[in-house]
């Protein structure tokens, strides 16, 4: 048992104690943003060229290498982003009275460059482990990439738990383009299908003849998904959920988490 406690142990880890060090920088003061964008790009560097070195490692440390690093490539996106460096043509809110496709349009405009460099992280991992035994790198990072999309589609689409303490006051025109509703008809699909593939990667981890990074490798890999897929469930059910980050966010007014309005 110990063989798989490991592994979802340090990816349950790993997933909170990241997400909630890039909360913590993103609402920071914006002075602080540009010294820790230099560090997370000077850490993306690192992560690269050790996701290149751990294409051809197939012991335990290579997994937890290239899943690691992934993460690491993943928090630059988020970073990027969220401190405003990474955005789209059009980082504004919304015109009021906008719905349907015009309003997805203008919601994409926000994010356009983000997205596209997502895009360009993705082919760069598929560049770097091309040709090698561990691809767990980027196995990870597309699953960050599918649920982290399908988690925002959501938001958009209409969730009871908009989460809105999450987003940093630079970023408060976002407000506009999430939705609360009790329910869309995206999050089913999306809790299923997360539930399903977990449960694959899981069966996977149990199978015999494992290398030892395929074994370490499809462990984490199904912690992250069941961990994707809860984090969906927190859209909709009433728990806590922002608890689990407190010490990441700052103060909020009671009324923070009402701002955004019922968008159809």
């Amino acid at each position: 048992m110990a063989t798989y406690a490991v592994p979802v142990a340090y990816a349950l880890v790993l997933w909170w104690f990241s997400t909630g060090l890039i909360l913590l920088l993103d609402h920071a003061p914006r002075r602080t943003h540009p010294w820790s964008m230099a560090g997370a790009t000077l850490l993306l560097a690192g992560a690269l060229v050790a996701i290149r070195t751990s294409a051809q490692d197939t012991s335990a440390a290579g997994a937890y290498t290239a899943f690691t690093a992934a993460l690491a490539v993943w928090g630059w996106q988020e970073m990027s982003y969220y401190m405003g460096f990474l955005s789209g043509p059009k980082p504004a809110a919304c015109a009021p009275g906008l719905r349907g496709l015009d309003r997805f349009l203008a919601a994409l405009a926000t994010s356009l460059w983000h997205e596209f460099a997502i895009v360009i992280g993705g082919l760069a991992i598929l560049a770097l482990v091309w040709g090698g035994a561990n691809t767990i790198a980027l196995w990870t990072y597309g699953a960050l990439v599918v649920m982290n999309l399908s988690a925002r589609l959501n938001l958009f689409l209409g969730v009871r738990n908009l989460h809105a303490e999450f987003l940093p006051d630079h970023l408060g025109y976002l407000a506009c383009y999430l939705s609360r509703k009790p329910m869309n008809l995206l999050f089913p699909v999306s809790v299923s299908l997360g539930t399903v593939a977990a449960g694959l990667l899981g069966r996977a981890a149990l199978g015999p003849d494992l290398l030892a990074h395929e074994l370490v490798g499809f462990t984490v890999l199904a912690t992250l998904m069941a961990l994707a897929t809860l984090e969906h469930w927190f859209l909709m059910l009433p728990l806590p959920s922002a608890e689990l980050w407190r010490w990441s966010l700052p103060a909020r007014a009671p009324d923070r988490a009402a701002r955004p309005g019922d968008n159809g």
